[in-house]
């Protein structure tokens, strides 16, 4: 990819920015909105009782912020395996204690190829009785893996990365993807499996649910130290009645020792756009590497249409992160091998609003999230989510827009070979003042498609 400039900037605070982005990662897991930040919180309480360091404080941050982050990069296998939506089958994998055979067997019942055919459903459960706990490990290995390497793309420490590849082991070694156990699991990676399974059930059953399904694990999922230090704040009510509050992530920031605070250079703030790229393009085989493909080809526009450094700075950004919103849609929609149904559009095209509205929690990427989520508009009016048109549409989206379609032509699909650069160009010009800016396509060329040209 082509390098852009970077300018230095006042330092930006790491956790703010990961705090923000996580609201994509809840999304992918099938979590409403806000679930890190709010098992960070009920981390950061354990983590109180029990006296933890001021350095593994700072980990344990920066951890629960981006725990999630190698979710998307098992969402295709899920599908595969269970059908329906990737979404409600990884969510509902923490309702329930799937250690246990009766349990393993509802869960198995109710979600494998949910609302199918009875017949699909037999031979979907025969493929999984098949894998056995191979098949889980496999599952938990993609996500803890993933997870990891964009905690160093990030810039975190590797004890950071540890404990996100950890934190779905067990206290008594029944978890995954190593089979630790006792204290051979990092103690920040145990305080963050508590505290994820601990949210999930506050959302649907409060501080009770909490506690009890703390108590009820205790031992096999979970340290039983830990367990007897969330026992201590169960009757705070303001600390449970505070994981609604808006400002929330702020505090979370604020909880980091000033010796362990992780401070973003602008430059750096690349590194979290493509690391944010790989969660992107790793949840359907059908985009692996679009968003970096894409950056590519507007950067490439960008300067043949003179852009000053500064904007192509932005727009490599937007570029990387315009897909964000595709997070939230569930791969029965993102590989559905038949056309979509009017439902299922309705829900793909809410993905630029997405994009749009998380973006916009992060004051460094609020300048370029209306460009990066306007990379469906036409220049006529005729796009989503906004029907902006026209000089309403920044250069910037203008050339987002050419660069986006650009790689769905031009890229290989499982499914196709990529279209020839001169075919690519032919079915954008057939977009020519209509869906895209004349100016844009006549910076095009087959030099560009094929990557050849900056």
């Amino acid at each position: 990819m082509p390098q852009v400039e970077s300018f230095p900037n006042t330092q930006i605070d790491a956790a703010s920015v990961l705090a923000g982005l996580s609201h994509a990662l809840d999304l992918t897991e099938g979590h409403p909105r806000g679930h890190a930040e709010r098992g960070c919180a009920i981390a950061l309480r354990i983590a109180d009782v029990i006296g933890l360091p001021d350095k593994q404080r700072g980990q344990l941050v920066y951890a629960s912020l981006l725990k999630d982050a190698g979710c998307s990069s098992n969402a295709a296998r899920v599908y595969e395996l269970f059908g329906g939506s990737d979404h409600d089958v990884k969510r509902a994998v923490w309702e329930r204690d799937w250690r246990q055979p009766t349990e393993q067997l509802m869960y198995a019942l109710n979600w494998v190829e949910r609302g199918g055919s009875v017949v699909t459903k037999f031979r979907r459960l025969a493929t999984l009785a098949a894998l056995g706990s191979e098949g889980s490990r496999e599952i938990f290995q993609i996500r803890c893996t993933r997870g990891a390497e964009v905690a160093r793309r990030v810039g975190l420490a590797d004890d950071v990365q540890r404990a996100i590849h950890d934190m779905d082991e067990h206290w008594d070694g029944g978890g995954h993807p190593r089979g630790l156990k006792g204290d051979e699991i990092p103690l920040v990676a145990r305080i963050i499996g508590l505290a994820q399974v601990m949210e999930i059930f506050w959302g649907t059953d409060g501080a009770h649910g909490a506690i009890a399904v703390a108590h009820a694990r205790s031992g096999r999922w979970f340290d039983p130290d830990l367990v007897h230090a969330v026992s201590t704040f169960e009757s705070d009510h303001a600390f449970w009645a505070g994981l609604t509050d808006a400002s929330l992530a702020n505090r979370l920031a604020g909880e980091i020792p000033s010796t362990e605070a992780l401070s973003l250079t602008d430059a750096s703030l690349d590194n979290v756009a493509e690391a944010f790229a790989l969660i992107i393009d790793g949840k359907s085989p059908y985009t692996y590497s679009h968003s970096r493909r894409v950056a590519t080809y507007a950067v490439g526009l960008g300067r043949r249409l003179g852009l000053t450094e500064a904007q192509l700075v932005r727009l490599k950004r937007a570029a990387l992160v315009h897909d964000l919103g595709k997070l939230t849609v569930p791969n029965s929609i993102l590989d559905k091998p038949a056309a979509l149904t009017d439902d299922e559009w309705t829900v793909m095209r809410r993905h630029t609003a997405f994009t749009f509205d998380i973006l916009a929690r992060v004051p460094v990427f609020l300048e370029l999230a209306l460009d990066a989520a306007s990379h469906h508009e036409w220049l006529n009016g005729r796009g989503y989510h906004r029907g902006t048109s026209g000089d309403a549409l920044s250069p910037e989206a203008r050339i987002l827009a050419v660069a986006d379609v650009m790689d769905a032509l031009a890229a290989d699909r499982p499914y196709r070979k990529g279209l020839p650069p001169e075919r690519v160009l032919a079915i954008l010009r057939e977009g020519e003042g209509t869906q895209f800016a004349p100016a844009c396509l006549d910076a095009c060329s087959v030099d560009l498609v094929q990557g050849e040209a900056a």
